[in-house]
C-alpha cells in the first residue's frame, strides 16, 4: 500500500470492486531491472497488465514490450514504442496475426517448432526468429506447463530449419516459472541454451541472443530476493555457460514490474457458517471471475487486509460473489482473518497488479469486469 493509494481510495471512494495501481512503483521498477542488468534489454510483458498509462509510463522509460497478439503490438505502439523494440513472443500464432505483426514493422517472433517457422517464413521474410525451450519450473509458486517450448535437441533442428528457409536464426528463449523463488533457476535453462549455441555453431550459424524470460516475483506473502540478487546469479551463469562470449540477453518482467504496484479494493458481501463448528466462510465482490484467478490451486496467496487488523484471527475459507462452486479462493490452506470481521467491511487485496484486470471476466454473472484506476 502506497501513500498514493491510500489517498486515492480516501477520496475519490471508489465504487464497488476496482484495483488501482501506481505508476511510481511501475516506474521505480523498471529503474531496478535496468540498473541490475544494465546490458540486458527489458520487455515488459504486456500480458501482465496492458493498462495504457501503463504502457506509456514504460515506454517513454525506454522499455521494450513482449506482445502475445497483434492487438498487443498496436498497444505498445499506440503507447509510443517503436516496431524494432516489440517481441511477438507467443509461439502459437495465426499467419494472418503474423503477417499484420510484419507489416506494422515487428520483425522479431518466437518459434518452438517447424510448423510455426514455417509460417514466418512464408509472410514474414528475413525476420529474427528465437526458439523456445521447456524448462521444468521447479521453484515457481506458478509454473508453466509444456503447452510452450520444445526440448532442446529438437530446438537445434528448427533453428537450422530456420536459416535454410531464409530467416534469421537469432536466438533461444525459456521461461523459468512465474514467481519464482530461486534464483538459480536460471543456470540449468543458460545450460541447455549454450548448448545450443555450440551445436548450431558448429553447422555455421550463428546464435547471438539469449531471451531469459520472465519469472521475476512480485512480493506477496513471503519474502523475496531483491532484483540485483536475481541478477547477479542471472550473471554468473552467462559467465559460466557462455565464457567470454556472452550473447545479447532480453528480459520479459510482467508480474516483477507491476504486480507489488496494484491493490484491489474489495468488500465482504457475506459472512456464514455451513454447520455450527464449521469454518466461517467469508464471501467477498471479487472472485476467481473478477480477476482473481491466479488463486486456482491456491498458487497465488495474496496479502489482504482489513480495517480490523491486530484484532483475535480465526481460519476462514474465502470465496467469491459467483453463483459457481469454483469460485472459492481459499479453502485447502484456510486464511486467517479476524474474528470481527464484518458485513460491509472493505478488503485491500495487494499485490494484484498483474494478471487481475485481464483475467476479469466480461460480465458472468451479470458482474461487470474489474475497474482499474492508474494514478
Amino acid at each position: 500500500m502506497t501513500d498514493r493509494i491510500r489517498e486515492f481510495l480516501r477520496t475519490a471512494r471508489p465504487e464497488g470492486p476496482c484495483l488501482v495501481v501506481d505508476l511510481d512503483v511501475v516506474r521505480d521498477n523498471y529503474r531496478a531491472f535496468a540498473k541490475a542488468l544494465p546490458d540486458t534489454r527489458v520487455f515488459y510483458a504486456v500480458k501482465a497488465n496492458p493498462e495504457p498509462a501503463v504502457l506509456s509510463a514504460l515506454a517513454e522509460l525506454g522499455s521494450s514490450f513482449d506482445c502475445a497478439t497483434p492487438a498487443e503490438i498496436e498497444m505498445a505502439l499506440a503507447a509510443g514504442a517503436s516496431p524494432d523494440r516489440i517481441s511477438y513472443g507467443n509461439t502459437i500464432k495465426k499467419e494472418r496475426d503474423i503477417a499484420r505483426a510484419y507489416a506494422l514493422g515487428v520483425r522479431l517472433f518466437a518459434v518452438d517448432c517447424e510448423e510455426e517457422v514455417g509460417k514466418i517464413a512464408r509472410v514474414a521474410r528475413g525476420a529474427k526468429v528465437f526458439c523456445r525451450i521447456l524448462c521444468d519450473g521447479a521453484g515457481a509458486e506458478w509454473p508453466l506447463s509444456r503447452k510452450f517450448g520444445c526440448v532442446p535437441e529438437m530446438a537445434i533442428d528448427v533453428l537450422e530449419h530456420a536459416h535454410r528457409v531464409g530467416l534469421d536464426a537469432y536466438g533461444v528463449s525459456f521461461h523459468v516459472g512465474s514467481q519464482q523463488g530461486n534464483v538459480g533457476a536460471w543456470n540449468g535453462a543458460l545450460a541447455s541454451a549454450a548448448m545450443i549455441f555450440r551445436a548450431l555453431g558448429e553447422r555455421g550459424i550463428q546464435l547471438r541472443m539469449v531471451n531469459l524470460g520472465g519469472g521475476f516475483p512480485a512480493k506477496y506473502l513471503k519474502e523475496i530476493p531483491v532484483v540485483q540478487t536475481y541478477a547477479q546469479a542471472i550473471s554468473s551463469a552467462l559467465r559460466r555457460h557462455f565464457g567470454n562470449r556472452i550473447p545479447e540477453t532480453i528480459i520479459e518482467p510482467g508480474r516483477g514490474m507491476v504486480g507489488d504496484a496494484g491493490i484491489i479494493k474489495s468488500e465482504v458481501v457475506l459472512i456464514s457458517r455451513k454447520d455450527v463448528g464449521d469454518l466461517r466462510w467469508v464471501y467477498l465482490d471479487i472472485g476467481k471471475f473478477g480477476g482473481l484467478a491466479e488463486t486456482m490451486d491456491e498458487s497465488i496467496r495474496y496479502p489482504i487486509r482489513t480495517p480490523r487488523d491486530g484484532a483475535p484471527m480465526e481460519p476462514c475459507v474465502l470465496a467469491g460473489p459467483t453463483c459457481d462452486s469454483a469460485d472459492v479462493l481459499y479453502e485447502r490452506t484456510p486464511y486467517d482473518l479476524p474474528i470481527s470481521l464484518s458485513i460491509g467491511d472493505e478488503v485491500l487485496i495487494e499485490g494484484t497488479g498483474a494478471y487481475t484486470t485481464t483475467y476479469s471476466s466480461v460480465a458472468f454473472n451479470g458482474f461487470p469486469p474489474l475497474k482499474s484506476y492508474v494514478i
